[in-house]
């Protein structure tokens, strides 16, 4: 499951939103009911996390962490405990609760952004794009990074 794009939606005044069509679609397709919604832990938006994603990230985390180290079990119960579990109603909506609202700066027009395997949700009024050439050259590094650590490691592996 893939999402991909950006998606520009309205909240009522509830707060009630829609998913957008082309991310309802890849959920049904998949069979996943259930969305989990948290704060991002490092940027300024909500994520929503397909219940199978959410439940293996928790998995992964849980396996990181020691249950009796105190600060291990500090970081899970703050992980896990400040989420929401979304359902969508009968016309693809669901609520973004005030305190999430506000977590991320949310008023009425949002942003959806798919982010391959999980849904972000961002104010309107928030950038979240790099300037076109901040993003080249990020990505520029970024895939040379990959090919000097592979012409690096053949040639420690004496393959060159």
């Amino acid at each position: 499951m893939r999402f991909l794009g950006s998606i520009e939606a309205k909240a009522d005044t509830k707060g009630r939103v829609f998913l957008p069509a082309t991310f309802r679609k890849m959920l049904n397709t998949s069979g996943e009911e259930m969305l989990i919604m948290r704060k991002d832990v490092f940027q300024p938006c909500l994520v929503l996390y397909p219940e199978s994603v959410w439940n293996s990230m928790v998995d992964t985390l849980r396996k990181k962490l020691n249950r009796w180290n105190k600060r291990d079990q500090a970081v899970y119960r703050q992980f896990v405990s400040d989420v929401e579990a979304i359902a969508l109603d009968g016309n693809g909506r669901f609520l973004i609760p005030k305190r999430y609202q506000e977590m991320a700066n949310i008023d009425q027009q949002v942003r959806f952004i798919g982010m391959d395997d999980c849904i972000e949700i961002w104010s309107n009024q928030h950038q979240t794009a790099m300037t076109p050439e901040d993003f080249s050259q990020a990505l520029e590094e970024l895939m040379c990074r990959d090919d000097k650590d592979a012409t690096a490691e053949t040639a420690t592996n004496g393959e060159l």
